[in-house]
């Protein structure tokens, strides 16, 4: 399974929130500096996951990012979803198989799209930010 570029930002971020022990939010330019990332297209990616229920956003000053759950509430699936969209199993329809072909084609992809997304949702936050270190 490859990653893009978009949902690496957004699982780096999701991360250092989650790592995060403080309850002030966090600003977006904090989190790019640390997690070397591109401020201006994080900050798309932070709003996507604001829509989508996987962060709070804060304006002001003091303003910035949270989780809005803890992070074991928090599944790979929900973030990634929420910046790719959901995943789909779609064949293109200029597909020059037979019509038989297509469908058990489809039936196979549409089973490991389910199996990917329900180990996805299984891998909460909290089993991969490390700890602290003192």
């Amino acid at each position: 399974m490859k990653l893009s570029r978009t949902v690496t930002y957004a699982l780096q971020a999701a991360l250092q929130l989650a790592k995060t022990e403080s309850a002030q939010p966090v600003p977006c330019s904090q989190l790019a500096e640390q997690g070397q990332m591109p401020e201006r297209f994080l900050l798309q990616i932070l709003r996507n996951l604001v829509n989508h229920g996987v962060l709070q956003s804060t304006r002001g000053v003091e303003g910035g990012y949270r989780l809005r759950r803890r992070p074991e509430e928090i599944s790979l699936l929900e973030v990634i979803e929420a910046v790719d969209g959901p995943m789909a199993t779609d064949m293109p329809e200029d597909a020059t198989l037979p019509i038989e072909s297509v469908s058990k084609l489809q039936h196979a992809l549409q089973e490991v799209t389910a199996i990917t997304r329900n180990q996805l949702a299984a891998i909460k936050l909290s089993q991969l930010v490390t700890p602290q270190e003192s």
